[in-house]
């Protein structure tokens, strides 16, 4: 099987998965839980709970039933941070993945509440791990210490240390240059923090110790950062139609990016060193997964 067969098949597994846990569209309240399926069934490449679901497979993990609903957890708070980034008072952006955005269809109140829908619904769909723990002495009582730190990993990295505190930043620069360092900061916390998390949670659900905990959020790290340089390359680079997304967004906006701060070619040799050391890394570890390297990998030298 090619690796873009073994892709699908693995995208399509994780679809099942995010409709097992999709809030219902019934009640007074229906409209909210139909902006909040709207927008986590957009398509995507659910990189991030594939990516939990590689890493859990790389440390031999052997409960899945508790993974699942991270899996589901994990991608419901990426969407909503889609969804608040496309508000008119964030990137103002009428596309996403193809089709338009959740405030152009259902409007902007709406779009705000189904965002918050999202990320309490992640943390209502984490909890049901507790649910899936087996029920075998020892072994439970390890099962949920695993998932009591992967909860604790998930909001951490969701907010004011993770991803919402890159935001934050990102917003209060929205119009000013900004030196290196200081966008390094936005993009470890804005794309890095939840692909920490996702490789994180995958790992500790596993079983892994406390130093490849450590090693696997360096990798992640990385990886991050070379995607979201990635992402800056292909803003000016791509078309509307290959990316799904409108291309030059950030330029509209008066966005600091890699490529402002030094070019598309230098910006590419960033992501070839970055990219590089976190697959050393990778090779370091005790164990090894052939398709989640080839997944990183391909990740970083995409163009889409």
């Amino acid at each position: 099987m090619s690796f873009e067969e073994e892709r699908r098949q693995k995208k399509i597994q994780i679809e099942k998965i995010l409709k097992e846990y999709m809030p219902p569209e019934a009640g007074y309240q229906k409209t909210v839980m139909q902006a909040m399926n709207y927008s986590l069934m957009a398509g995507g490449k659910r990189l991030r709970p594939m990516l939990m679901q590689e890493t859990f497979i790389l440390f031999r993990g052997s409960n899945p039933a508790i993974l699942e609903p991270f899996m589901a957890a994990i991608e419901m708070i990426h969407t909503y941070s889609l969804v608040h980034d496309d508000l008119p008072a964030m990137d103002d952006d009428e596309y996403r993945r193809g089709r338009k955005t959740t405030h152009i269809v259902f409007g902007e109140a709406t779009a705000i509440l189904a965002g918050d829908g999202l990320l309490n619904y992640a943390f209502e769909t984490a909890v049901k791990a507790f649910g899936e723990i087996k029920s075998e002495g020892t072994k439970e009582t390890e099962e949920f210490k695993r998932v009591a730190r992967a909860i604790e990993i998930l909001s951490g990295k969701a907010g004011i240390y993770g991803m919402l505190g890159g935001q934050v930043v990102d917003v209060e620069e929205y119009q000013g240059n900004i030196d290196k360092d200081r966008l390094d900061f936005i993009y470890h916390l804005k794309t890095g923090a939840l692909i920490e998390a996702s490789m994180m949670i995958g790992a500790v659900l596993a079983g892994a110790n406390e130093d490849e905990m450590g090693k696997i959020e360096e990798i992640a790290s990385g990886i991050g950062l070379a995607f979201q340089i990635k992402d800056d390359i292909l803003d000016v680079t791509a078309s509307a139609e290959t990316l799904g997304k409108p291309v030059h967004s950030d330029e509209k906006n008066e966005k600091t990016t890699y490529v402002n701060i030094m070019d598309v070619d230098h910006a590419g040799n960033e992501v070839v060193q970055i990219s590089g050391k976190a697959l050393r890394l990778f090779e370091e570890l005790p164990y090894q997964n052939d398709y989640l390297k080839e997944l990183i990998t391909r990740l970083i030298t995409r163009e889409n």
